[in-house]
């Protein structure tokens, strides 16, 4: 057992390296990769947190002329490929340009983003000002970058101008590899500027990708594969490699044998069972077993700090999870019993259209769902049907815990706009018949999950009561136990008490209702309240799925 020297968001594979950091070998990707340079232009997606940004930065390294890398891949994979790092390790000149920064509120904030990353990259480069190779009009050009001075349009041929600058000077044609392509549209889409955005990216990637002859090759990683009419256009010499791909399947996340690898090392390998219900069951290609490299290694860097740490939804905490958020806002019927049922581990058939632009994806649900899938929410069944359609299924307990929280969410916000004024007044009242009318109608109307129904149904009615404006504690102890929910009004001097069942049968559902009044009394739970409470409304509620069943009884003290 050893500790493992884990990098929480390590993004740089020489760092990762240099520091002696927990590394899992993803060098095949490079092999694969030469093996796959038929296309001038490699696309790749997957969803956030599975490790793209880090092989990227393993391609830089791999392939600058500037660097002398063979220290950093020794005992690696690839350096047992002799022949291919003689032919291509520290042989081509190299750029590396990540979108992740190039976001705003509007498209001049984007572009001012933009052109901070083109300084950079430029400033990186700046001994090609210095270069006797290079032309001056280049020079000009990559000198107006750096002073800030470079028109939109000069902005849009910085990756054009430097290929041209980096073959001159080294006399190779240059490997082009941006990082998160899609990111500055995704956040145009957002805000609103959506065309002026794809007018930009189009002039960048068609005079990077599709004009430019020092281009060696080119690698982009994103989430979602933005159709060829929308940015990619002419690009004859392209393809793309999206999560339904063989090509690179096991390149993004980690495989079983990496799992069983890594825990070894940690001595943590009872925690497998654990590891897997939480974290895989990401399906890309011919793997069915993919995990989130996010995930484990920030529950593995917990484990070794608390031996007795519980995993959590850490890939959670990384995103808004606005896709899901919408998908849940626009559910009729038929979108809530397709949700139910994936949070309850069953799959869906849908259509699917893997090639998308940021501006349709609302337009459909099918587009939606789409959307989805290609972001991790959502994985392939094991099962699939005949035809075009593909079953979809939650991968794991963490993503599932996602639509729960956003569902919870959406029913605590949905209640606020809700007017319960007579469901209040029914309570009070002891209008048995109004209150199951009531619960009945909400539960059909929200989205249930029922991973552990009482749970599930105590959360809905806390949920309920607090919407309607009322006090709830909730299993408080008093008398001979703790009531379910236990609502005082001290001012009018009367107190409700609920016990809520599950009826394992709907013909058992007025016999369980009875069993929780039953409860309430033999327990005694009016003793705990204040003296100054004079009316006691005693419920015992019990649930079936979407149904309900309601018994009352008062008392005066």
């Amino acid at each position: 057992m050893a500790a493992l020297n884990i990098s929480i968001g390590g993004e740089s594979f020489r760092r990762l390296r240099e520091e002696n950091r927990c590394y899992v070998d993803k060098t095949g990707f490079i092999e694969e990769l030469i093996s796959s340079t038929q296309a001038m232009v490699s696309l790749i997606t997957r969803p956030r947190r599975f490790g793209k940004t880090l092989n990227m930065t393993m391609l830089q390294e791999f392939f600058d002329i500037r660097r002398e890398s063979r220290a950093l891949f020794e005992g690696l994979g690839v350096s047992r490929n002799a022949e291919l790092c003689e032919k291509w390790m520290n042989r081509y000149p190299t750029l590396f340009m990540t979108f992740k920064g190039v976001e705003g509120q509007n498209f001049k904030d984007s572009l001012i983003h933009f052109r901070e990353t083109a300084v950079n990259l430029c400033g990186e480069h700046a001994y090609l000002l210095e270069s006797e190779k290079v032309s001056r009009e280049n020079k000009a050009m990559l000198q107006r970058v750096l002073d800030r001075q470079a028109e939109p349009a000069e902005l849009a041929a910085v990756l054009q101008t430097l290929c041209r600058a980096l073959e001159a000077h080294w006399g190779q044609p240059a490997i082009l590899l941006i990082d998160e392509y899609d990111v500055p549209i995704n956040y145009a889409e957002q805000n609103g500027y959506y065309k002026e955005m794809i007018g930009f990216m189009r002039a960048l990637l068609g005079s990077a990708l599709k004009t430019n002859f020092s281009l060696k090759f080119a690698v982009l990683t994103g989430c979602l594969r933005i159709a060829r009419e929308s940015i990619f256009t002419g690009l004859n010499n392209f393809k793309c490699y999206g999560i339904s791909d063989v090509q690179f399947a096991d390149k993004f996340g980690f495989t079983v044998a990496e799992i069983d690898d890594l825990l070894s090392q940690a001595g943590f390998s009872d925690k497998k069972a654990l590891l897997k219900k939480w974290y895989d069951g990401y399906r890309f290609g011919d793997r069915s077993e993919i995990y989130c490299p996010w995930d484990v290694l920030l529950y593995l860097d917990d484990l070794q700090h608390n031996a007795s740490a519980q995993p959590q939804a850490y890939w959670n905490n990384t995103s808004g999870n606005a896709i899901v958020r919408t998908l849940i806002n626009r559910a009729g019927d038929d979108i809530k019993d397709k949700i139910e049922r994936l949070i309850a581990g069953e799959a869906i058939e849908e259509e699917l259209a893997e090639s998308l632009t940021y501006d349709i994806v609302y337009e459909s649900e099918s587009n939606i769902w789409t959307m989805l899938y290609l972001t991790g929410y959502l994985t392939k069944a094991a099962e699939q049907p005949e035809g075009a359609n593909t079953a979809l299924v939650i991968p794991n307990k963490e993503v599932r815990q996602i639509f729960i929280s956003t569902v919870s969410k959406w029913f605590n916000e949905s209640l606020q706009k809700q007017d319960l004024s007579r469901f209040v007044q029914a309570l009070w009242d002891g209008n048995a018949e109004a209150v199951q009318n009531t619960l009945t109608d909400f539960l059909y109307d929200t989205i249930s999950y029922f991973d552990s129904a009482e749970n599930y149904y105590h959360g809905f009615m806390s949920g309920l009561l607090r919407g309607a404006g009322l006090n709830v504690k909730s299993n408080r102890e008093h008398g001979l136990g703790r009531s379910d929910l236990l609502i005082e009004d001290g001012r009018r001097r009367r107190a409700l008490i609920i016990e809520l069942k599950i009826a394992p049968e709907y013909e058992e559902l007025e016999a369980k209702a009875e069993e929780g009044l039953k409860q309430i009394e033999e327990r005694r739970y009016e003793a705990g309240l204040g003296p100054q409470i004079r009316k006691v409304v005693s419920y015992g509620i019990a649930f079936w799925k979407k149904e309900s069943f309601v018994k009352v009884k008062e008392s005066a003290r």
